[in-house]
């Protein structure tokens, strides 16, 4: 009994010390409040659409609030102010004023999801709070701004006495991925082993749903949310309920520097490109699947076709599912019409988009889809997968002039290849022209307005 007292004294004053230290941290954290906009986005080598965010985002502070230091939280261990500085013109053509500062961030392994090989959702949401401590404890701005959709930081920034402003790209849970397990379909967040399994696939609906409730109230605790399209504000107002502090601001796509290519098929091959980070949610296999079809259906004298994909890898588990699509086109008997180009410069990328005839997008519920929008720019015309961002934002007609296609499974994308193929040049060059007019519409110059709209009264009052 004497050993059962001693241990509850022992848990007890550890718990006490704990609590203390954190209450002491928050303290500090206030009174060294620095007047900057702090940047949580562990990953500033994912070369994604949410990295071209970021960089835009701190170049319309800079502009906007001149005097107010912009600092960003990376776990890239190697990255500098003027390395950032780089990357942002070399990567995405984004020139900032000054570098920006750094805060260097060691306990990422605590939201990369190899840590978490069952419960990711919650486990990654979990040790972003731990990162968004370790961050906080280095450097307590008065702005907390998060690009990389870690709602589970928001109550400790504004603990700290942050004011927390996000851009979103997507939410974390949606109804959409609770409907996919209730339905058992087998997906890449839905193991094929639980699909199949009735009872697994209740209990995992009632994880989904205690996780939406909690996602929901983390999400509440912003100040202002931005919100990247239609689909995505209408999942963010339905789950954290405060429509008045949401914003719909369209990402940044580099519409101007695209629509200088030329629109004829003489400085265009029939070659097809696909721009994604190598990510399981960008369905890269799908593709290779649908342009097989194709190939095998086009004719014996027709010009030979080629197949670019495009992408950034994060990590190993990239890199694997890299090499596993090189061996799936090798499968499929396609090498010789599949090319890979891994990191590429911006300029490179240029390059390719203004050789290709038109861009695949396969992601289901893609959040908004900035290759989508590259293409239509660029001239290629889209083939995007018929849901969310790209069904409801993008590849909309225009002026009444069809601006591309919209596909479901691999025979609807090899149909729609089959089709643009067959198509006389003269309505190519009417849809590619109504394309670039849409695509108009998401320039990096309207995220910048509609940026600045948002974030001023915020910025102002503090």
């Amino acid at each position: 009994m004497g050993v059962v007292r001693v241990l509850f004294w022992v848990l007890t004053s550890l718990s006490l010390s704990f609590v203390w230290s954190f209450i002491q941290t928050i303290i500090k954290g206030k009174k060294n409040r620095k007047r900057a906009v702090a940047f949580f986005h562990p990953y500033t080598n994912d070369g994604g659409g949410g990295e071209r965010v970021l960089w835009c985002a701190v170049k319309a502070i800079q502009e906007e609030n001149p005097n107010l230091d912009c600092v960003i939280y990376t776990g890239d261990h190697d990255s500098s102010p003027e390395t950032l500085m780089l990357r942002a013109i070399d990567r995405f053509g984004v020139k900032l004023l000054h570098p920006p500062q750094v805060v260097h961030l060691y306990r990422r392994k605590w939201i990369e999801e190899s840590t978490y090989p069952r419960f990711t959702m919650i486990g990654q949401s979990l040790g972003s709070v731990y990162l968004s401590w370790e961050a906080l404890s280095k450097f307590t701005p008065q702005f907390y701004f998060d690009t990389s959709g870690y709602a589970f930081t928001y109550p400790l920034a504004r603990m700290f006495g942050c004011k927390v402003i996000c851009y979103t790209h997507y939410p974390t849970i949606s109804s959409d991925m609770v409907s996919r397990v209730w339905k058992r379909s087998s997906m890449y967040n839905n193991d094929a082993l639980i699909a199949k399994s009735v009872w697994l696939s209740r209990c995992k609906v009632i994880y989904y749903t205690l996780f939406s409730w909690m996602y929901g109230f983390v999400g509440s605790c912003a100040h202002l949310v931005m919100v990247n399209s239609s689909w995505t504000q209408s999942h963010i107002e339905k789950l954290w309920k405060i429509p008045e502090r949401t914003k719909k601001v369209y990402p940044p796509c580099d519409t101007a520097g695209l629509q200088e290519l030329p629109l004829e098929m003489s400085n265009r091959n029939h070659n097809f490109i696909s721009v994604a980070q190598f990510r399981p949610e960008k369905a890269h296999t799908l593709q290779l699947e649908a342009f097989a079809v194709a190939l095998s259906k086009v004719d014996a004298d027709s010009p030979s076709l080629k197949l670019q994909f495009v992408g950034s890898c994060r990590n190993k588990e990239d890199e694997d599912r890299l090499q596993k699509l090189k061996d799936k086109a090798v499968d499929l008997n396609i090498e010789n019409n599949v090319e890979f180009y891994k990191n590429l410069m911006y300029r490179d990328l240029v390059r390719l988009l203004g050789g290709a005839i038109a861009g695949l997008h396969s992601m289901v519920d893609e959040h908004f889809g900035i290759s989508v929008v590259e293409y239509m720019a660029a001239g290629a015309i889209p083939i995007a997968h018929n849901s969310a961002g790209p069904k409801m934002d993008i590849v909309l007609d225009e002026d009444g002039c069809q601006t591309g296609f919209l596909a479901s499974d691999a025979d609807e994308y090899a149909n729609a290849i089959l089709q643009l193929l067959k198509m006389p040049e003269r309505q190519r060059l009417d849809m590619a022209t109504a394309a670039r007019r849409r695509a108009s519409k998401f320039s990096e110059e309207r995220f910048y307005e509609d940026f600045k709209n948002a974030i001023h009264p915020i910025l102002s009052v503090s």
